[in-house]
């Protein structure tokens, strides 16, 4: 069932400010979002497992256990997107959240209304309702199936995150050209605005080992010095 057909996107927030997570609720709610509202990093994740949401809301800093090690565990057991809210705006700590396997990030003080976008946006990618992407992709023993949001090399399933699998569908689908990181985000994400370049590069060494690919001499996604990454594997 795809979220069009759903009556609303489901989302689990894992928030221990109690008025910041009431009124953030409130307003997705009122927007059709159903929102279960956890204010303990380990309730969340059960919560998490138990409703199976379309996204996770995860604030950074959370008591007891913090966002980082919320986001690493369901990382390991669920594939919805995740979106890392933190109150810090410093470029390390949104790459130690993409590390962990965060799809987005929103920094406090945040927009509700851009909030609800993203939200959307990663409800979408998560179906595959985002693009007119349709056909199946090979190239070499890689299998990309948009529609299915599945990728296998060789036969077997790679676990990629829903912004791993658009990342790699984006540089698969331009095989041979030489794309910026600008270019990449914006291709995945849909803006640039709040980009900064190493969040591609976490995702990109993410992908590489999960492909298999040698970071010192990869063969499949190349670094090309100073402009960006090549994806290597010819089409078929």
């Amino acid at each position: 069932m795809t979220i069009a057909q759903r009556e609303s996107i489901s989302v689990a927030y894992i928030e221990d400010d109690e008025k910041l997570g009431r009124l953030t609720a409130k307003y997705l709610e009122s927007h059709g979002v159903r929102v279960t509202l956890v204010a303990d990093g380990r309730e969340g994740i059960a919560a998490v497992l138990r409703e199976r949401p379309d996204v996770v809301l995860l604030d950074l800093m959370l008591p007891g256990m913090d966002g980082y090690d919320v986001c690493r565990q369901l990382r390991t057991r669920v594939d919805a997107p995740i979106i890392m809210v933190t109150a810090r705006g410093e470029e390390a700590d949104r790459v130690m959240g993409l590390e962990g396997g965060a799809d987005d990030y929103v920094a406090k003080p945040f927009s509700s209304r851009e909030l609800l976008a993203r939200i959307r946006a990663q409800a979408r990618r998560a179906q595959g309702l985002v693009g007119p992407r349709a056909r199946t992709i090979t190239a070499g023993p890689l299998s990309l199936d948009p529609q299915a949001r599945r990728a296998t090399l060789a036969g077997v399933d790679l676990p990629l995150t829903t912004y791993e699998l658009d990342l790699l569908l984006v540089l698969a689908e331009r095989a041979g050209r030489v794309l910026t990181r600008e270019q990449l985000v914006d291709s995945v994400r849909g803006s640039a605005d709040e980009a900064f370049d190493r969040s591609i590069d976490v995702h990109v060494s993410h992908l590489r080992k999960k492909l298999g690919d040698d970071p010192k001499n990869p063969r499949i996604i190349k670094t090309v010095r100073g402009i960006g990454y090549l994806f290597a594997f010819d089409r078929e």
